[in-house]
């Protein structure tokens, strides 16, 4: 007769990080080892190695030139929560609303100058398409990328690009209010699709959205595209509102700007603890070689167009290479 065998012990709760003999923090809990669907690589969604969507996670993340690491142990340097960023971006959004209603008590749009409300239409309220497809490549590292903790810093990202398109549809539709025939709200369409001052920005991101390798949409997206609109539209454009005596847009992209400082230290970080193997830092540096030049293009075709900023492209450039510069990719 054998021995009775011996009752197996249960795991302890989030015993993944037992190893750690600390007591786990909130992040680690709700943010590590979440996703199913990355652990088998060879059938990512337990559905059978040959379907469809297995092919695609199988080429696009467990076969992406980015390598060697157990990316579940990539950790956001803030330490950001689902919680801890509603709370977050409850209080950014309680000063936005604050900014529109007391700029509204106060008739401002009617005491902008007529030469600037004219160019709104053209440059300020079609960057809503530009902060969408910023969004949608956000949403779609959400799906590719190789660990929970990545996962939730693509999230939040997409969430504050959706800040920044709900800022201006909501200005689209005060400024219409004041300038019913100002094109505001029906003009804005044909300038992303057509004005040249937009085109560069237009291609630069279709690309991206086709960038299907989890690591070069990273790199497409978070080390070049995003870098370039955000100084363009969050920096120069505010430069150039203030100048023409508009202190709510820059007050607004200052605000949202604070997203994008939040954005380059958690790329930052990535980028560091992929290139842990120098191999890394290469094939990294290899993608943005070819995704700047796309990027300065947009950035110079569109602030040539803006109203007395001759300086505005040439800070905005330096601004992206100052970025990667920081990040020591050599």
């Amino acid at each position: 007769m054998s021995a009775k065998s011996k009752p197996l012990e249960p795991l302890r709760t989030w015993s993944h990080l037992t190893g750690r003999r600390r007591r786990p923090s909130e992040y680690e809990i709700v943010s590590t080892n979440l996703m199913y669907d990355a652990k088998n690589a060879e059938s990512p969604f337990e559905l059978g190695p040959n379907i469809p969507l297995s092919k695609w996670f199988k080429k696009y993340r467990h076969a992406s030139p980015l390598t060697g690491r157990d990316w579940e142990e990539f950790r956001d340097p803030d330490e950001l929560t689902y919680r801890a960023y509603n709370i977050l971006q409850d209080g950014q959004e309680t000063y936005s609303e604050g900014l529109f209603d007391q700029h509204n008590e106060l008739r401002y749009d009617a005491g902008l100058a007529a030469a600037w409300v004219a160019t709104l239409p053209r440059l300020y309220t079609p960057a809503r398409y530009a902060f969408h497809t910023v969004q949608m490549a956000s949403h779609y590292l959400v799906q590719i990328v190789p660990s929970s903790t990545i996962r939730n810093c693509a999230t939040y990202q997409a969430a504050d690009a959706l800040r920044c398109v709900s800022h201006r549809a909501y200005r689209t539709a005060e400024l219409k209010q004041t300038y019913p025939d100002g094109g505001f709200g029906t003009a804005e369409r044909d300038a992303w699709e057509n004005d040249t001052a937009w085109q560069g920005f237009r291609e630069l991101m279709e690309k991206v959205l086709v960038a299907y390798d989890w690591g070069e949409s990273f790199v497409a997206l978070n080390l070049v595209a995003k870098p370039a609109i955000d100084e363009v539209l969050l920096r120069q454009l505010a430069v150039t509102g203030r100048r023409q005596g508009d202190s709510l847009l820059g007050l607004i992209a200052d605000s949202e700007y604070r997203d994008v400082q939040r954005s380059r230290t958690w790329s930052t970080a990535l980028v560091r603890f992929a290139g842990e193997r120098p191999e890394n830092l290469a094939v990294i540096r290899g993608w943005v070689e070819q995704w700047l030049p796309l990027a300065e293009r947009a950035i110079d075709a569109y602030c040539r167009a803006l109203p007395d900023s001759p300086q505005a492209s040439a800070a905005a450039t330096q601004a992206v290479h100052g970025f990667l510069q920081s990040l020591d990719l050599h």
